[in-house]
């Protein structure tokens, strides 16, 4: 897919936080999960015509405090559907919580990750 043919269709934003395991990818598939939740995209199949839902783009961009930590095959996951491009930038926050031995925590850090996700269609 040629990403010049393409048109922004939606922008959607989320925020994902990671109470407990301070796990930066869990926070960053809230963040997806969160910004992708509450929208239906009828306009893919109703004004585009497409065939396929991978037949669309996606970008995830994703700010967490420790990008080095992401995995990136989880996180696609978060994903349902189209063509993926991940883009992950040093950002979010930590905020200081309780730290919990039993519920997996190595610190009272609290991991909050954003998310932008856009989706992008072929108007031709």
């Amino acid at each position: 897919m040629n990403k010049k043919e393409l048109k922004k269709f939606v922008i959607q934003i989320g925020m994902g936080v990671d109470q407990h395991g301070q796990d930066a990818t869990n926070a960053a598939q809230k963040a997806i999960k969160n910004a992708i939740s509450n929208n239906c995209l009828v306009g893919l199949t109703d004004i585009c015509h497409m065939k396929n839902l991978n037949d669309f783009y996606v970008q995830v961009q994703i700010a967490v405090p420790y990008p080095e930590q992401i995995n990136k095959t989880r996180l696609l996951k978060a994903i349902p559907f189209g063509n993926k491009e991940l883009i992950i930038e040093k950002g979010g926050m930590i905020i200081p919580g309780i730290q919990i031995p039993e519920l997996g925590d190595k610190s009272n850090e609290m991991i909050v990750a954003n998310a932008a996700v856009t989706v992008l269609i072929r108007t031709s």
